[in-house]
């Protein structure tokens, strides 16, 4: 409707009104449709031990059912921000959401393995064009100040808490119906939403040059999935291997192709200027660093819950929520201390926590006390990722132009997407060496079985408590911007 549109600034035209008269409705249908891509995330590592036994999936396949979905959002978010854009945010979030619904429903009626891949790689690639068009849509319909710091503490709680309400209704749907309810939900939550935003939804878009770098969201996300690829092959060829090495060459060469293909774009998919800064690039590299860590983690734990202590669906849903509890805690009192003290110590401070629980969890056996051990390591895991990822989100931004704001926010949720995809094949992969070695030359009893997955979860733990320190020690090097420069971030970011 010509009364509701909105220009790219997010300021009305000559027949609209200064605000928009129902922009916290709108507010309503994008939380909808956030929650249900944040629900996805956790909602289907709960389903995926039965899910695996269900297709018959490969413990060194398994990993595709988290990584097929990561690598096409991450891959594709910044390319989906530039859609939304250019091609209007109304129409790119209802095309994104009957996507993601309708991929949704291919994976919950999958009959294979390969199938159910499938249908989360396309989640991932709506979900891409899903997210960015909902944080355009906040930013041009809350252009007042203290507004749009509501609207964005809205969809920010979503972020949150929809990853603990996904852990419980995952365990439920799984327990009480099936693993595949867990795709399914989301196609009545889709169609609500969808009921309600195509009247409510306004209209935007950018003006002026809309070319796409096409080419450079094909070659990044096929030299993901080639890496990907490539350690998937090492857990069942090994890392010698000449497929193995090929797969994870072929990867090197197209991410290096990606960055020629920036550097000579009109309009590159990602400006390499935004990288290039010494504070930006620090925390992209620990944000990556930090998912890879992080994603492999929750994965074993779900495994670890249900089949060595186990645990049914629900109770591991239940089992999993101190991490949130610890997130929630840790941001909030992050968001009081990084005016004080800066970035760079919480970010420390937040790497030296998570790595310490991770150690802590490579001392599981096979009837570890919850009480005892697993609730106060994963508070600590909680605690270390909340003083971590809200201090990322102001370097992304500090000394960015404001016509490179939106980029420069993409690239952070991209580097952990991706990160998490190669974090959880790397990690997936040391778990199956871990769990053949450890089998050589034993009687394959049920008791030694379960002690094998043991010995794989603590590996892949170890692993994933480097990779955190890793990032912590990328963040003591890189990063050295002061306090004062992080308000003058926030500023441009909510301009």
């Amino acid at each position: 409707m010509p009364g509701n549109t909105l220009t790219a600034s997010g300021a009305p035209d000559a027949v609209a009104p200064a605000a928009h008269p129902r922009r916290w409705l709108v507010l309503a249908v994008i939380a909808i449709s956030q929650l249900m891509v944040v629900l996805d995330a956790t909602i289907v590592n709960i389903a995926l031990p039965q899910a695996q036994l269900s297709l018959g999936i490969s413990d060194a396949d398994r990993q595709w059912v988290v990584t097929a979905y990561t690598l096409t959002f991450g891959g594709l978010l910044l390319l989906g921000g530039r859609i939304a854009d250019y091609w209007g945010r109304k129409r790119t979030f209802l095309v994104g959401m009957v996507g993601f619904a309708l991929a949704s429903a291919i994976g919950g009626l999958a009959t294979t393995g390969g199938l159910l891949f499938a249908a989360r790689a396309l989640q991932g690639a709506f979900g891409a064009l899903l997210a960015p068009a909902s944080l355009a849509l906040l930013t041009v319909l809350f252009t007042e100040a203290k507004e749009r710091a509501k609207a964005f503490a809205v969809y920010g709680a979503i972020a949150g808490g929809g990853s603990a309400v996904g852990l419980v209704l995952g365990g439920v749907l799984t327990e009480y119906a099936n693993w595949r309810w867990c795709l399914l939900v989301n196609i009545p939550i889709a169609a609500i939403a969808l009921l309600a935003a195509i009247p409510l939804v306004p209209d935007s878009r950018a003006h002026g040059d809309t070319r796409y770098d096409i080419p450079g969201a094909v070659v990044v996300t096929a030299g993901l999935v080639s890496l990907v690829y490539g350690f998937t092959k090492a857990a069942e060829d090994g890392w010698d291997a000449a497929g193995t090495i090929g797969f994870i060459a072929a990867g090197l060469v197209l991410l290096a192709a990606f960055v020629l293909i920036e550097l000579r774009s009109s309009h590159p998919l990602l400006p390499l200027r935004i990288l290039l800064d010494r504070n930006r690039g620090g925390a992209y590299l620990a944000s990556t660093l930090i998912g890879a860590g992080l994603f492999g983690a929750f994965l074993f734990l779900t495994f670890y819950f249900q089949v060595v202590l186990g645990y049914t669906p629900v109770e591991a849903g239940l089992a999993s929520l101190p991490v949130t509890a610890g997130v929630l805690v840790a941001a909030g009192v992050a968001s009081q201390l990084l005016p004080r003290l800066g970035a760079k110590p919480l970010m420390v401070a937040g790497a030296v926590l998570a790595a310490a629980a991770m150690l802590s969890l490579t001392q599981i056996d096979v009837d570890t006390s919850f009480v005892s051990h697993l609730l106060p390591a994963q508070v600590i895991l909680g605690m270390g990722l909340g003083f971590t990822f809200v201090p990322l989100s102001s370097l992304a931004l500090v000394g960015v132009p404001e016509h490179d704001a939106g980029a420069a926010s993409a690239t952070l949720n991209a580097t952990q997407q991706v990160g998490g995809s190669l974090g959880t094949a790397l990690l997936n992969t040391m778990y199956t060496s871990a769990v053949t070695a450890y089998l050589v030359g034993k009687m394959p009893d049920p008791m030694t079985q379960v002690k094998a997955l043991v010995h794989g979860y603590t590996v892949a733990f170890a692993w994933g408590a480097g990779l955190i320190l890793l990032s912590g020690l990328v963040t003591l090097l890189l990063i050295k911007v002061r306090r004062e420069h992080l308000a003058t971030a926030n500023a441009v970011h909510m301009g």
